[in-house]
């Protein structure tokens, strides 16, 4: 039960006592032991009280199951700020989105990584002994760059003021605590007692929490999960949420917990705090490299938003990469499924446009996005027909009209919002050339690019029955292998990796001893001290295909594995499971695609997209359109292109053909019979 329903509960029981006469209170409140009178006074407001309890708490069960209801919108400061953002330049940019662009639903202003983080000589993304920290291990925002936070107030003031501008304010976050804080030794708070958490007759430490061995595969010197079997850990946990809760967070952005770097464990604690709450808090995973549906189902109703892909920049080849992802995503009906107090839906990243930095970078917006127009929109409408989120990250203070009438695109905001039925659309065929639409030809031409395929280690898991593709081969008495089956009898090599047990040598990780026995660390070749990362130190980009991940072996969880007899290898980092999957290396870079959904007025959205370097001609049978829709029977469509505004010239019932240029997209908006 909710706290205000205990409240509640608590002042009902105090009001039927007090309308009772003092002499005829009883330990039983039945009312047939009560004079007749106080009967009828008390239990027809109990009556009404109860129904305005039963309305209040239907609505409340309403607001509830509305939360995130549709893919949610705003402002995120990574794109253009990465880590340095002020308060000053942070509340500018609020100021813009509300004047600008809360009328077409972007409503959080999210201010990205490292906010705890001091900008001095020395201090960068991966830096040790920069942050504040207050005397519980907790972040708090660098003072000098916000500057309202001084006297530890943290974003109180800054929440305030983006709740006044009719906004909801976020913020990012990492997974566990920090090694600041580990290393600091700092008690941890109990939130119960407002003292240090206190068990088994001792007091708790940040370093009897924090697992060194699991530290954030790509931000090692910053942050390192949390035991969360322990009950320090969980207390931990529950002091940071309900601290920022009291700040006056409304999204959570939080990141090295899911994909290659999934930690269940602290996500599902954090969704049972984020439930007990009376302050709603939208909670975002991110990011999400190598992420399947599979795997994606376990946090799906946990959260709100969940990245499925690695950082998107301003490059096609990023751009292009979203697409199978994408697809994937809404065949398994993810799109829109069950969440958080809510709904939960899968997040293709940032919209990377306008006034951008670097990734990685210690400087603000410097430069214009390097998509060309024709990406751009590419870019958007994918993310509007898949129902992603849409979060904008070029700097507003400098935001350009195209951009601007890009991202405020009426029909673009409609189907990302109220389109249902949104999957990728089969039924198209295109041509590099353009003589078809010249000489008014219909028919059309398959896409024929080569493409090679490779091979590449990635995570799934362990209840997907392809994981299951591990063998170990003995090579000597002391040597042995373990080899992907699928290519064993193949022309082409095996993916082999050496088997050494991989052993606990320090006192600090005696500790954690025991859950590693038989754990092993695999090896590049044979006598090499190189191992296998179950995460990449850095967030993979689309351009990168490699096996696998390889680094000089270290005594961290993301180069341990277990290997099970049913075939798996399992990551001690994630609980994921490996798996060599082939990608063809051009992926996303070639071929004509398209994507269907259906209007609230029954309107259908068709988009085509050049994925091509050249220009191509796409086209669909109308008849093929219900092939997408189930119980629908199209024969004949009128309607518009968005992006050239043209109408379609008569009512077809043949096809619907459109000249898209490379890597631009064409939009339709159909009325079909």
């Amino acid at each position: 039960m909710h706290n205000w329903k205990r409240q509640e509960s608590y002042h009902l029981l105090l009001f039927l006592l007090s309308c009772v006469p003092a002499q005829d209170r009883q330990l039983s409140l039945s009312a047939m032991e009560l004079p007749l009178s106080t009967s009828l006074s008390c239990f027809s407001f109990l009556f009404f009280f109860l129904l305005v309890l039963s309305v209040s708490s239907e609505a409340s069960h309403r607001k509830d199951e509305e939360h995130a209801s549709t893919p949610p919108r705003g402002w995120n400061s990574y794109d253009s700020f990465c880590w340095t953002v002020s308060e000053e330049e942070f509340l500018q940019n609020a100021e813009i989105l509300s004047q600008k662009l809360h009328a077409q639903g972007y409503e959080y202003v999210v201010v990205d990584y490292l906010w705890y983080r001091r900008k001095v000589p020395g201090a960068y993304v991966d830096s040790l002994g920069f942050d504040v920290i207050d005397e519980w291990g907790r972040l708090m925002p660098d003072p000098v760059r916000w500057p309202s936070s001084r006297g530890g107030k943290g974003f109180t003031e800054v929440a305030n003021k983006v709740h006044s501008m009719g906004l909801k304010f976020g913020i990012h976050i990492m997974r566990g605590i920090s090694t600041q804080a580990v290393n600091a030794k700092t008690p941890i708070l109990d939130m119960t007692t407002g003292s240090a958490y206190e068990e088994s007759g001792r007091v708790w430490h940040a370093q009897d929490i924090g697992l060194k061995e699991k530290a954030c595969a790509w931000m090692q010197h910053g942050f390192m999960s949390v035991n969360t079997d322990l009950g320090a850990g969980k207390a931990f946990l529950r002091s940071l949420y309900l601290q920022y809760a009291s700040w006056g967070v409304d999204f959570i952005k939080h990141d090295c917990v899911f994909g290659d770097d999934l930690n269940i464990n602290e996500i599902t604690y954090i969704s049972e705090v984020l439930k007990e709450l009376d302050h709603p808090i939208l909670y975002s995973l991110s990011p999400g490299t190598s992420v399947t549906p599979d795997m994606a189902k376990a946090v799906s109703g946990l959260t709100n938003m969940y990245r499925i892909t690695a950082d998107d920049w301003d490059s096609w080849g990023d751009v292009a990469a979203h697409f199978d992802v994408a697809r994937d995503f809404a065949a398994a009906k993810m799109i829109g499924s069950v969440g958080l107090l809510g709904t939960s839906w899968p997040d293709l990243d940032m919209l990377p446009l306008g006034y951008l930095t670097d990734p990685g970078s210690n400087e603000g917006p410097h430069r214009r996005c390097r998509l060309n127009l024709k990406e751009q929109r590419t870019q958007i409408t994918l993310w509007s027909m898949a129902k992603s989120p849409l979060m904008f990250g070029g700097d507003l203070r400098n935001i350009d009209d195209t951009t601007f009438s890009l991202i405020t695109n009426p029909t673009l905001l409609e189907i990302n919002s109220y389109s249902a039925n949104n999957v990728e659309f089969p039924y198209v065929r295109g041509s590099s050339s353009s003589r078809g639409r010249k000489h008014g030809q219909s028919r059309m031409y398959l896409t024929s690019m080569e493409e090679t395929e490779v091979e590449v280690l990635g995570l799934t898991s362990c209840k997907d029955p392809k994981a299951s593709g591990w063998l170990v081969e003995e090579l000597d008495q002391d040597l042995e292998q373990i080899c992907w089956k699928e290519n064993m009898e193949g022309y082409r090599e095996p993916f082999c990796l050496y088997k050494r047990n991989s052993l606990v040598e320090s006192d600090e990780e005696i500790m954690y001893g025991s859950q590693y026995q038989g754990i092993l660390h695999l090896l590049a070749s044979e006598n090499a001290d190189i191992c296998l990362n179950a995460s990449p130190r850095r967030k993979i980009t689309s351009s990168e295909f490699t096996r696998g991940s390889f680094s000089h072996c270290t005594r961290n969880a993301n180069q341990m594995w277990e290997f099970h007899s049913n075939g798996t290898l399992i990551s001690s980092y994630s609980g994921l499971c490996a798996i060599m999957k082939k990608v063809k290396a051009n992926a996303g870079a070639a071929g004509a695609r398209s994507w269907i959904a259906t209007g609230r007025t029954g309107e259908i959205y068709l988009a085509f997209f050049n994925l091509n370097p050249d220009d191509m001609v796409i086209a669909t049978e109308i008849s093929d359109l219900a092939k997408a829709l189930p119980g629908r029977s199209i024969s004949s469509c009128t309607g518009k292109e968005i992006w050239s505004d043209t109408d379609l010239d008569r009512p077809t019932n043949d096809t619907i053909t459109s000249f898209v240029k490379s890597h631009d997209s064409a939009l339709y908006v159909l009325k079909c019979n």
